[in-house]
C-alpha cells in the first residue's frame, strides 16, 4: 500500500470511527423513551397549544391529565391508562393527542417499540391534531425507526423542524445530523450541531452533547461570549 492509499485509508477509518462514535452517542444520550421525559415534551406542546382554547375547559382536562401522569410515574400504569381513557375519546383535540402520545410512551417503556411507532405515525398524520403534537409524534416515530429508514427520508421529514427558532430544533436536529453522517455529509452535520450548541433555547445537556459531537467533526461550536465566560483563549 503506497503513501497515498494509506492516507485515503486512514481518512476512511477516521470518518467511520467518528460516525460510529456519534451513533453510539445518539443511542446513549439521544431522545429518551421514558414517560417522564415524554411528559416534559408534552408540557411544552401543551403550552404552545394552550392559548388557543378556553381556559375553563383546559383546567379540568389538565387536572385529569396531570393525575394520569402522576399515576403512571408512580408505577400504576393500568390506573393511569384508565384515567386517560376519557380524554382519548372525548377530550379536546390537544388532550386527545396528549393521551395518545402518553399511551405510546407507555408502550416504549414496555419495549413494544413497533406498537408505539404505529401510534406516533398515526398521530403525525392526523390533521385534526394540533401541530405541536404532530411534530412531536413525527420526531418520536423517526427516532424509533431511525436505523431502518433511509437517511434521506429522515432528513426530508425532520428538516423543517431542525431549524433555529423551532421548539423541536434540538430533538429534530440531533437526528438530522446523524442522518447527514450516514450520507457522508460531515460538514452539514457539523454545522447543524454547532448551531444547536450555540442556541440558548435548547436544554444545556443537549447543547453540551451537540458541542462535543461537533468537536469530533472538527467544528468549533463555542461562541465568543461563552469563551469569554469560561476564560478560554480566543
Amino acid at each position: 500500500m503506497n503513501a497515498a492509499q494509506q492516507d485515503v485509508f486512514a481518512r476512511e477509518v477516521d470518518d467511520a470511527m467518528r460516525e460510529d462514535q456519534l451513533r453510539i452517542a445518539l443511542r446513549k444520550y439521544g431522545i429518551p423513551a421514558g414517560v417522564t421525559v415524554l411528559a416534559g415534551l408534552l408540557g411544552l406542546a401543551g403550552y404552545l397549544w394552550y392559548n388557543d382554547h378556553q381556559q375553563s375547559l383546559i383546567g379540568a382536562q389538565s387536572e385529569t391529565f396531570a393525575l394520569a401522569l402522576d399515576q403512571i410515574e408512580a408505577g400504576r400504569t393500568g390506573t393511569g391508562k384508565d384515567t386517560l381513557a376519557p380524554l382519548s375519546k372525548t377530550g379536546s383535540a390537544g388532550y386527545q393527542a396528549a393521551a395518545r402520545l402518553t399511551d405510546a410512551g407507555i408502550l416504549l417503556e414496555q419495549r413494544k417499540d413497533a406498537a408505539a411507532a404505529t401510534i406516533f405515525a398515526t398521530l403525525a398524520g392526523d390533521a385534526s391534531a394540533p401541530k405541536p403534537f404532530r411534530d412531536l409524534a413525527t420526531i418520536r416515530e423517526i427516532a424509533i425507526k431511525f436505523d431502518a429508514l433511509p437517511a434521506g427520508q429522515v432528513i426530508d421529514r425532520l428538516r423543517p423542524l431542525a431549524v433555529p427558532g423551532n421548539p423541536w430544533f434540538g430533538s429534530a436536529g440531533e437526528l438530522v445530523a446523524i442522518a447527514y453522517l450516514k450520507q457522508g455529509k460531515s460538514s452539514q452535520a457539523g454545522a447543524l450541531l454547532a448551531a444547536m450548541a450555540k442556541d440558548k433555547t435548547i436544554s444545556p445537556s443537549l447543547r453540551q452533547r451537540a458541542r462535543q459531537l461537533a468537536g469530533q467533526l472538527g467544528v468549533d461550536a463555542i461562541d465568543s461570549a461563552e469563551l469569554a465566560r469560561i476564560g478560554a483563549p480566543q
